[in-house]
């Protein structure tokens, strides 16, 4: 039958001495027909779009000094806020027994939206081309993401339904499209090669503060931002600067938006030195 998969040709012919031509064809025909049902159900699913289940509340309001793996910043927290109908409680029974899990989660905050083949990765010194495939580059065919974090708590009442998460490298407001569980046994695996990043980055940037932002930041942790002074530590002494910096640092210093703050520091050979600690209005 013209447009009939090739097996189900091979069957008639198969059975060509078993069965008259007038008797099979309406087998065949049934056969095919199924065959296009089953096919057209696979690609519906393919062009189902993907379903967000919760929004990422996140420590880090801007793309710019976001630690490139998760975990590199162990205080760095958040929650994962779970929009119906994916917030109800009997949908996380057990998950309180996991210390990690895995989220996937859509790059939202990318401003080009095309793809690219190779991309420069900032552990490369941000020279060197590798294949978008080879590295974990947000410039992706599909702008999925996956991040390991900690899972610190759940909260579910009123209503909503909260996991709270630490070792966070995501952009607030990050839409999440899944949850998993990490499994230990099964997820780490240490004889793996790992490429060009096969070692954790060098040893961490040295982090002081000027006596200013010091006083500053200690009553901030007094007053409701417990934890903050470790916090800026942690998301700084990996480095978060571009790397064509490295070698020509600005004169004028970096900055950052940290929780409700315009984080200030400059850099230099002797490590990074918090320069100011500025509150951001309520309306930026």
């Amino acid at each position: 039958m013209r447009g009939a998969p090739s097996e189900i040709n091979g069957l008639y012919a198969n059975t060509g001495n078993l069965l008259k031509a007038e008797l099979f064809t309406p087998i065949k025909s049934t056969i095919y027909r199924w065959h296009q049902s089953r096919f057209r159900g696979k690609q519906a699913a393919m062009n189902d779009p993907f379903h967000v289940i919760g929004i990422v509340r996140s420590c880090y309001k801007e793309k710019f000094g976001i630690p490139r793996q998760s975990g590199q910043a162990p205080t760095a927290t958040g929650t994962l806020e779970m929009l119906p109908p994916y917030n109800r409680p009997e949908a996380f029974t057990g998950l309180e027994g996991f210390s990690h899990l895995w989220l996937l989660f859509l790059f939202h905050g990318n401003r080009h939206r095309e793809w690219k083949a190779t991309v420069r990765p900032p552990r490369l010194g941000g020279n060197t081309r590798l294949g978008v495939f080879a590295t974990r580059s947000p410039f992706r065919p599909n702008p999925i993401g996956l991040s390991a974090v900690t899972l610190q708590g759940i909260e579910a009442s009123g209503g909503k339904v909260l996991l709270h998460l630490g070792g966070l490298d995501l952009l607030d407001g990050t839409p999440v499209i899944d949850i998993k569980p990490y499994l230990p046994y099964a997820d780490s695996l240490p004889e793996a090669r790992g490429g060009f990043a096969a070692e954790a980055p060098a040893g961490r940037v040295p982090v002081r503060f000027l006596p200013a932002a010091e006083q500053l930041c200690r009553q901030l942790e007094q007053q409701r931002y417990p934890g903050l002074r470790q916090l800026i530590i942690d998301t700084l002494g990996s480095d978060p600067r571009p790397a064509y910096y490295h070698k020509n640092p600005p004169k004028s210093g970096f900055g950052m938006q940290l929780l409700d703050f315009d984080l200030h520091w400059e850099q230099d050979e002797t490590g990074i030195r918090v320069t100011a600690l500025r509150h951001r209005p309520d309306d930026v």
